[in-house]
C-alpha cells in the first residue's frame, strides 16, 4: 500500500468535493454554458498534478504535464462519447453516457500513448482537436438548467464518492505508470464527469449537452496551466508553480470571456443597425 499521509488524502477529498459542488451550483445559478467554460479551468488537473508531484516528485509531475497537454484531446473525446450515448433522461441515460464516455476516452488515450509528445506538439495537437470538437458540437442547442430544491445528503454523498474515487484512482495509478500515462490520467475530467452525471440525473440530457458543447472552448486555460507547470514545477517547486499556473490560466480565461462579451455586443450592435 502506498505510504501517503492521511492529511494529504483528506485534502484530496475536501478539494474534490468542493469543486464538484461548485460547478453544480454554477450550472443552476448561472448557466450550463458558463459551467462548461469553467469545467475547462484547471481544477481537477491541477489537483492531480499537484498530488502527483507531492507524492512522487516535482520533476515527475512536470514531465507528466507535458503529456497532459495532448491528453486533453481524450477528455474532449470523453465529452463526445457522453453526448452521443447519453441521450435518454434519468439514471439510465447517465449510465449509458458514462459508458460511452469512458470507452471514447480510453480509445483516444491508447492512441495518444503511441506518440512521444513535446510541449509544442502536445499543445498543437489539442488546439487542432479543439477546432474539430467545437465544429462537431456546434449544432447542440443551448439549454438553461431549471432551479431545483436543495441537494439531499444522499446526493451529496454520491458526489463526494465519485470525485474522491476518481482523484484517488488517478494519483494512485500515477505511482505505477510512466509520465506519459500519468499525464494522460491527469487530463481526465476529474470534476467534470461527476458533474455531468449529477446534472444529467437532476436536469436531463439537454443542459448536460450544453456543458459538453462549451467545454472545448474553455480548454485554453487548462493548456496554459499544464504548459506553465511543466516549466515551473522543477525549478520553482509545487507551491509557486501551482500559483503561477493558476495565474496564467485565470488571465487566459478572463481574456477569453471578455472577448466573448465584446463579440456579443458587436453582434447586437450590428443587428440593431440593420
Amino acid at each position: 500500500m502506498l505510504d501517503v499521509p492521511l492529511s494529504w488524502q483528506l485534502i484530496k477529498v475536501v478539494v474534490s468535493v468542493s469543486m464538484v459542488l461548485g460547478l453544480g451550483s454554477i450550472a443552476v445559478r448561472v448557466s450550463p454554458r458558463v459551467a462548461g467554460l469553467l469545467a475547462g479551468y484547471p481544477l481537477g488537473t491541477a489537483l492531480a498534478l499537484f498530488f502527483i508531484g507531492l507524492e512522487i516528485s516535482p520533476l515527475f509531475a512536470a514531465q507528466s504535464a507535458v503529456h497532459t497537454l495532448a491528453g486533453f484531446t481524450a477528455t474532449m473525446a470523453l465529452g463526445a462519447g457522453y453526448w452521443l450515448c447519453g441521450r435518454r433522461p434519468g439514471f439510465v441515460g447517465a449510465l449509458m453516457g458514462t459508458t460511452g464516455a469512458l470507452i471514447a476516452w480510453f480509445a483516444v488515450s491508447l492512441m495518444l500513448a503511441q506518440f512521444d509528445f513535446t510541449r509544442v506538439t502536445g499543445t498543437l495537437f489539442t488546439l487542432c482537436a479543439i477546432v474539430v470538437f467545437s465544429w462537431v458540437f456546434r449544432r447542440i442547442p443551448d439549454s438553461v438548467a431549471t432551479t431545483r430544491q436543495a441537494f439531499s445528503w444522499r446526493a451529496l454523498c454520491i458526489r463526494a464518492l465519485l470525485a474522491t474515487l476518481i482523484i484517488f484512482a488517478i494519483t494512485s495509478l500515477a505511482h505505477w505508470v510512466p509520465p506519459a500515462w500519468a499525464g494522460t490520467l491527469a487530463a481526465f475530467p476529474i470534476t467534470m464527469l461527476p458533474f455531468l452525471l449529477i446534472l444529467h440525473v437532476s436536469q436531463g440530457p439537454a443542459p448536460t449537452a450544453t456543458v459538453i458543447k462549451h467545454y472545448p472552448m474553455g480548454l485554453g486555460s487548462l493548456l496554459c496551466y499544464a504548459l506553465c507547470v511543466s516549466y515551473t514545477y522543477e525549478h520553482w517547486g509545487l507551491a509557486l508553480g501551482t500559483l503561477a499556473g493558476f495565474g496564467l490560466a485565470t488571465l487566459w480565461l478572463a481574456g477569453w470571456m471578455q472577448g466573448q462579451r465584446w463579440l456579443a455586443r458587436r453582434h447586437l450592435t450590428g443587428s440593431q443597425a440593420t
